[in-house]
C-alpha cells in the first residue's frame, strides 16, 4: 500500500511540474481573480459596439489575451482531430484595443484535411451553448472562431480569409485563431496565431516581419497570395485562482494523453513530409542559384534567400525531433527503469 501511495504521489508531482512547465513555456500570466479581466460591464461593451472604433482604423485591435482555460480546451480539441481540421468558437469581450478570450467550445462540424465546414447542426449547438452560458452568469458574447492547421503552421488560407472577412462584416468584433496541434506536440509549446482581416480594397501598410515559420511547399502559393489581406495580433495568456479547479481537471486529462502518446510515432508522417518538403525546397534553391547566379544573389541580400529559409526549416525540424527523442528517454527513465529498480528493492 505504501508503495502504491508513493507512486500516486510521484505521478501527482510529475503532473504539477509538467503543468508549471507548460505555463512557463507559454508565458501564462497569473492575475488576481478580482481584476477587471473577470468582470463583465454590459454598458461598456454596448458603448464599444455602438461607437465601432474598428471601422475608422482597420488596424484598431492590436492585442489578444487568452485565458489558460480557453487555451487548454482549444489545444485538446485541436489534438483530438489528428490530421483533420477541427473548429470551435470563443467567448470574450473587448477592452480598448485588446480582445479578451475567456472561454472556448468545440463545434460539431465536418472536417477534412484542408477545411472545416459548419453545418446547421453547428449553428444550433452554438446558439444553445451561448444561451446556457447566459443562464449561469457567463455574459460574454461570441468573439471569434478557432480552427486547426495540422502540420502546416498558423496563417489564414484563402477560404479562412473569406470566412473571417464575412464574420467581421456582420459579427464584429471578431477574431480568427489558428492552432497547429502537430507542431505543438513536436515543439512542446503551443503553436498559435491570432488574426484579423483588412477590409476589401484596403492597402495594408508595410509591417515588421513577424517570427519566421515553416510553410510547406504545397501551401506557399496560398499563403503568399493572401498574406497581405490580414494581420497578426500580439498574443498573451493569463489565469487566476478562479480557473484553478477547472484547469486542474482539464490538465489531468491533457497530461494523461501527453504521457500515453509518443511524439516521434504520432508525428512520423509529419516528419517524413517535412524531410520531403525540404528536399524539394533545396532543389528549387539550387536551380534558382544556377540560373540566376550573382544577380539573384545580390537581389536576395535585401530579402531572405531561399537557401537561408531552408536552413532555418531544417534546424527547426531537427530541434523538434530532438525534443521528441528527449521526451521518450525521460519517460523510459521514469516509468521503466526507476519503477523496475524500486520493485527490485
Amino acid at each position: 500500500i505504501s508503495r502504491f501511495k508513493r507512486a500516486v504521489s510521484s505521478r501527482r508531482m510529475d503532473s504539477e511540474v509538467a503543468q508549471r512547465t507548460f505555463e512557463a513555456a507559454n508565458s501564462v500570466e497569473v492575475v488576481a481573480s478580482v481584476e477587471s479581466l473577470y468582470q463583465y460591464d454590459a454598458k461598456k461593451q454596448q458603448e464599444i459596439l455602438t461607437t465601432k472604433p474598428w471601422t475608422k482604423d482597420p488596424h484598431y485591435f492590436k492585442k489578444i489575451r487568452i485565458s489558460a482555460l480557453a487555451l487548454l480546451k482549444m489545444v485538446m480539441h485541436s489534438r483530438s482531430g489528428g490530421h483533420l481540421e477541427v473548429m470551435g468558437l470563443m467567448l470574450g469581450k473587448v477592452d480598448g484595443d485588446t480582445m479578451i478570450v475567456m472561454d472556448s467550445f468545440a463545434l460539431p462540424v465536418e472536417g477534412t484535411e484542408t477545411r472545416v465546414n459548419a453545418q446547421a447542426q453547428a449553428y444550433e449547438y452554438m446558439t444553445a451553448y451561448v444561451e446556457s452560458s447566459k443562464q449561469v452568469a457567463r455574459l460574454e458574447n461570441v468573439i471569434g472562431w478557432y480552427h486547426s492547421h495540422p502540420g502546416y503552421g498558423c496563417w489564414l488560407s484563402g477560404i479562412d480569409v473569406n470566412t473571417q472577412m464575412m464574420n467581421q462584416k456582420f459579427q464584429e468584433p471578431w477574431v480568427a485563431i489558428v492552432i497547429d496541434p502537430t507542431r505543438t506536440v513536436s515543439a512542446g509549446k503551443v503553436n498559435l496565431g491570432a488574426f484579423r482581416t483588412y477590409p476589401k480594397g484596403y492597402k495594408s501598410p508595410e509591417e515588421a516581419q513577424s517570427e519566421y515559420q515553416t510553410i510547406p511547399l504545397s501551401k506557399i502559393e496560398d499563403f503568399g497570395v493572401h498574406c497581405k489581406q490580414y494581420y497578426s495580433l500580439e498574443v498573451s495568456y493569463f489565469k487566476s485562482s478562479l480557473d484553478r479547479r477547472l484547469l486542474d481537471l482539464l490538465w489531468n486529462k491533457y497530461w494523461v494523453s501527453t504521457l500515453s502518446s509518443n511524439a516521434l510515432l504520432a508525428n512520423a508522417g509529419y516528419t517524413t513530409g517535412q524531410v520531403s518538403d525540404l528536399s524539394e525546397k533545396l532543389e528549387q534553391a539550387e536551380q534558382q542559384l544556377g540560373h540566376s547566379g550573382i544577380f539573384m544573389a545580390e537581389h536576395e541580400k535585401k530579402e531572405e534567400s531561399k537557401l537561408s529559409k531552408v536552413a532555418k526549416d531544417s534546424s527547426k525540424m531537427t530541434i523538434e525531433a530532438l525534443h521528441g527523442l528527449m521526451n521518450q528517454v525521460v519517460k523510459d527513465r521514469l516509468f521503466n527503469q526507476i519503477g523496475a529498480k524500486s520493485e527490485a528493492t
